[in-house]
């Protein structure tokens, strides 16, 4: 049997822990420059206002009390989804996220488990209680509220998760026979298949997620190849066999952000991307990893104005540099070093930026053997290892918080390029400056 465990609402969920004054009304989580909603409470939803609404279409129902809006903070989310994750391997015998506010869980035996005292009307069965138990937990320890469902498989777990989701008890266990239940399913709502093949799907007479499960194998490797055949398997109750890894390297890492005002300037595109370098790079060292090289951007507006906030059609392609590293690094100042001479390709004059960004290539282990040149500097600030010097400087901001200890390329004056996060919420978790008073 399988569990998924994911939190109702995540981004909302996590403001109203520590800002009580949300709870019962109206609350969406704003996207990067508080752009549109990203995250809406059972209470925004039901107003009938669809994810992906921009922000300036509702600032005025805002301005009467109507709704509240939060700007993303994700190093708050981050943190309540550790804690999450960290209950869960306390309780599962295996835990596999699956993002920041998901995860899939293997139940120990619960044979013996006892029937529990609870209020709803539900028919006893281990996994029920397993379930309402790990959901309480982390509502007591978290304040997150989660639903959770359990399934022989993990497209099976994903419906009964959105089943139990609805229920006043948070969890659900899917029956021995669903074919009920995903006779009352879309095809196109099946974790897996999306709304893309959805035409293809009805020319083949497969409307819901019973008749994707009892359509023939040829059919379905028809419309979606051998994906899609994996879903109807385990429409089917037979587990098929993940080849994704969750906790693999990356074969890539990245960092990007569109600007809280438009750049028209050098410095500005290259404090940015040194930023950006920077926040990339201590992503390769959190994994132990090296990167061979680099693409660098800087993406600007086709056409004048002064909003950031404009549809994709009004913005312009990127320009693009690619930096080869002398030999693998993960040292911050060695690839601010390579980029350094690419810069000025990316600017020209009288243009207005949108964003920049950088993307790591070439990922590897230090211990990954490769050839050097004969003849080469011993001396080269490129060595094919680990960076003693940015061990000691994340060390640092880890201990007294982000960004303490930073490049001087990434600027030590006002960065109007940051993003627009108007409406943020503190940090509480994790900065001290920023914990919660008690007056």
């Amino acid at each position: 049997m399988i569990g998924l465990v994911d939190g109702n609402n995540f981004f909302v969920s996590c403001e109203r822990v520590f800002n009580r004054r949300l709870v019962g009304r109206p609350v969406a989580v704003l996207s990067n420059n508080d752009g549109c909603c990203v995250s809406r409470s059972n209470e925004f939803k039901a107003l009938g206002i669809p994810m992906g609404t921009p922000y300036f279409q509702l600032k005025h129902r805002e301005a009467t009390g109507e709704l509240c809006f939060c700007s993303s903070n994700y190093e708050l989310y981050g943190d309540m989804s550790r804690r999450i994750i960290s209950i869960l391997r306390e309780e599962a015998v295996d835990v596999e996220q699956y993002s920041i506010d998901e995860a899939f869980i293997t139940p120990p035996s619960l044979e013996a488990l006892p029937a529990p005292d609870s209020p709803f009307p539900v028919p006893h069965s281990p996994y029920l209680a397993y379930g309402r138990r790990l959901r309480s937990k982390i509502l007591r320890w978290v304040g997150i509220p989660c639903g959770i469902g359990f399934a022989p498989t993990k497209t099976l777990a994903k419906i009964a998760n959105h089943i139990g989701k609805k229920r006043p008890e948070g969890v659900f266990l899917l029956p021995d026979d669903p074919t009920e239940i995903l006779a009352g399913l879309s095809a196109g709502e099946v974790w897996g298949v999306g709304r893309r093949l959805a035409p293809q799907l009805r020319a083949e007479h497969i409307f819901t997620a019973k008749d994707l499960r009892d359509a023939p194998d040829d059919v379905i490797r028809g419309i979606g190849g051998v994906t899609l055949l994996r879903t109807a398997t385990e429409l089917r109750g037979t587990p098929c066999k993940d080849d994704r890894d969750y906790d693999a390297d990356p074969d890539s890492v990245s960092c990007s952000r569109s600007f809280g005002e438009p750049v028209t300037t050098l410095d500005g595109i290259s404090e940015s991307l040194a930023s950006f370098t920077a926040q990339a790079a201590a992503k390769l060292r959190q994994h132990g990893l090296l990167a061979a090289g680099c693409n660098v951007y800087a993406q600007i507006f086709r056409s004048g104005g002064t909003s950031p906030k404009r549809s994709p059609e009004e913005c312009g392609d990127c320009l693009v540099r690619t930096v080869m590293f002398p030999a693998p690094t993960d040292a911050t100042n060695a690839m601010l070093d390579a980029i350094r001479p690419e810069l000025p390709a990316l600017f020209l004059p009288g243009t207005r930026y949108r964003k920049t960004g950088i993307v790591f290539f070439g990922i590897e282990k230090p211990e990954t053997p490769h050839q050097m040149e004969l003849f080469g500097d011993s001396r080269s600030p490129f060595p094919v290892s680990r960076s003693p010097l940015y061990a000691t400087i994340d060390a640092l901001n880890a201990r007294y918080g982000k960004s303490k200890v930073f490049s001087a390329a990434e600027g030590i004056g006002p960065r109007t390029w940051h993003t627009k996060r108007s409406k943020v919420s503190k940090r509480t978790t994790t900065r001290w400056d920023e914990l919660m008073t008690v007056r």
